[in-house]
């Protein structure tokens, strides 16, 4: 089946504080401002053609190798005026704005002699066995996993995209055990919003198994999950460290979808055996509220460690349609939490005795159509 693999710019914003209490618009209401370069010169100026046939490989990299000597100077900024721009693989550099003005596309050449072998890299992990070639192309992908992966990345956002993928669709994620550990960068303050998400083997929303870093504040909201094994999925196991904390989850449609939601501390492989075992993951905080779902095979499973068991799962105003012959609607162990207006209605692990919510379960909030940090 032919994919369409989507290059999204995720474009990273200025680091904001929340304080207690501090509304918030999310990093996909903030409006980009792009600081004035001192130089700036128009790729037509190094005999580029925007005609979609004219290859512009050597314009782009001749234009990138004169724009390193401002560096140093304030950088400078590389202008695409409108057209259809053929080339093939150039590196940007430090210090360069590359300007795309509306109408500008830059096409990548589909020509394989355009696209230069690089030196032989480390490889690292188990790798996977596929069949045919090896590719490493962004143009044209075959069986390619988790479109979009944000790992060890903050003030990030995802919006307007519609994915259809064999595996995870959109996985947040932050290091790999003892490494993740040790470099210690989380992915934060992450919106997601407007997209449409179909994963056939996997999930359409994925948080982990890497995520040792840590994975906090992140808000997603108004999102289409649709023919997918599972919609919404946090992984870790034991040995990964780290935290997946103050998420909120909200207005969501599913459809056509197995396994609903989940939560998983059986799940992933390590890359070494150097691990640390007793490094022990926690999952705290994580809300989903206002889901509608329909023909859905099992609501939700959320089986955590018995030594670390996962805290403050809130449920609210969730209405899930299930498919006949489904065997079970929850299943759920090692797990606390809340819910309140749950159709099929939670397990008892998700019902407190509380009459209310703890404080815990509405650590994000909506306040008039916006998201509070508390």
């Amino acid at each position: 089946m032919k994919m369409l693999v989507a290059l999204l710019l995720l474009l990273a914003f200025s680091n904001a504080v929340k304080t207690k209490g501090e509304e918030s618009d999310g990093q996909c209401d903030h409006k980009l401002t792009l600081e004035p370069r001192p130089h700036s010169v128009s790729i037509l100026e190094f005999g580029a053609v925007g005609d979609g046939k004219t290859l512009n490989t050597l314009a782009f990299r001749n234009a990138i190798f004169y724009l390193k000597s401002f560096a140093d100077k304030g950088g400078a900024q590389l202008y695409v005026p409108p057209g259809r721009w053929l080339t093939g693989s150039f590196n940007l550099t430090s210090h360069l704005t590359l300007f795309l003005e509306k109408g500008a596309v830059i096409l990548g050449s589909q020509d394989p002699s355009h696209w230069e072998v690089v030196e032989p890299l480390p490889s690292y992990g188990r790798g996977m066995d596929l069949p045919g070639g090896r590719y490493r192309s962004l143009i044209n992908g075959y069986m390619l996993h988790d479109v979009v992966i944000t790992d060890s990345s903050d003030n990030v956002c995802i919006e307007d995209c519609i994915i259809d993928m064999g595996y995870d669709a959109i996985a947040l994620k932050s290091g790999w055990d003892e490494y993740g550990i040790a470099y210690g960068r989380p992915t934060t303050n992450v919106h997601i919003r407007k997209v449409h998400l179909k994963s056939y083997s996997g999930s359409s929303l994925a948080f982990g198994s890497e995520m040792s870093g840590g994975i906090s504040d992140v808000h997603v909201e108004q999102v289409h999950l649709y023919n997918s094994f599972s919609g919404i999925v946090f992984r870790t196991t034991k040995g990964r460290g780290g935290y997946i904390k103050r998420i909120i989850i909200s207005d969501v449609e599913m459809e056509n979808i197995y396994l609903g939601f989940a939560a998983t501390g059986q799940c992933g492989s390590h890359p070494d055996n150097n691990y640390d075992p007793n490094a022990l993951p926690v999952l705290d905080q994580m809300t989903l509220k206002d889901v509608i779902g329909t023909n859905i095979t099992i609501a939700g499973s959320f089986t955590g460690i018995e030594e670390s068991p996962f805290t403050s799962i809130c449920l609210f105003n969730v209405s899930l349609s299930i498919s006949s012959g489904s065997p079970t609607s929850w299943v759920c162990s090692n797990v606390c939490g809340f819910s309140e207006s749950v159709l099929p209605e939670a397990c008892p692990d998700l019902q407190s005795s509380n009459p209310k919510p703890s404080s815990a379960c509405l650590s994000l909030l909506h306040v008039n159509g916006k998201a509070a940090f508390l």
